[in-house]
């Protein structure tokens, strides 16, 4: 019985203060003020090589539409998923995509209407419009 009145009495001081458990608060928000933005940037990097892959792997769809065609005015991802690449993923995005707006960019410069650097640019630009209206570049 005196065992246990001795154990009663002792005050047993193995818990946390205060000040250590806000110590480890701020550290893992530390942690994660430096990893949040590291893990977006690391996403959006596999965005936009995912997105590139997909343009790269239709380039060989649009090169067999313009030799049946001899064109890409009148071009779709629609048309290329029907005739050519049935495993081809049309964006949701309710855009025109971006083969019909590149081919009509190339073209014209085919045609001579505009300049190859022109509608290289104006490629590009329709790209990086699409890209972002699909969700692969913020």
């Amino acid at each position: 019985m005196h065992f246990l009145r001795q154990r009663l009495n002792v005050q047993d001081e193995s818990a946390f203060t205060l000040i250590e458990l806000l110590v480890v608060l701020i550290i893992i928000g530390v942690l994660l003020a430096i990893a949040i933005p590291s893990y977006l940037g690391f996403q959006k990097k596999a965005q936009q090589t995912a997105a590139m892959s997909d343009v790269r792997s239709a380039i060989p769809d649009a090169e067999a539409y313009y030799s049946d065609n001899n064109s890409y005015a009148s071009m779709s991802a629609s048309g290329l998923q029907g005739t050519y690449d049935s495993g081809l993923v049309i964006s949701a995005s309710g855009s025109t995509g971006i083969g019909t707006a590149v081919g009509q960019q190339f073209s014209a410069a085919l045609s001579g209407s505009t300049s190859v650097d022109a509608a290289l640019a104006a490629a590009q630009s329709s790209t990086e419009r699409e890209m972002k209206r699909a969700g692969y570049i913020k």
